[in-house]
């Protein structure tokens, strides 16, 4: 669960990194408070369904699996 946990963290920061975004304006745009966000990003908590929904829709993203690149992975 914990490698789940870290690459969710790295995919989300470095999409919020790339938007241009702090914790708090992300946490803002999304509803969340910001820490919330940081919460995720230190892998101190797992993000629910919506709450990936939500962070990707305010992270501009195509689709919520953006924030999932390479969790679980490899599949053994």
């Amino acid at each position: 669960m914990e490698s789940v946990r870290s690459q969710f963290a790295v995919n989300l920061r470095n999409h919020r990194e790339r938007a241009g975004l702090t914790q708090e304006a992300l946490g803002e745009i999304c509803d969340l408070h910001r820490t919330e966000i940081g919460l995720l990003e230190r892998r101190q908590r797992s993000p629910r369904l919506e709450t990936i929904v939500t962070l990707a829709r305010g992270l501009g993203l195509s689709s919520p699996g953006e924030l999932l690149e390479g969790v679980g992975q490899p599949w053994a």
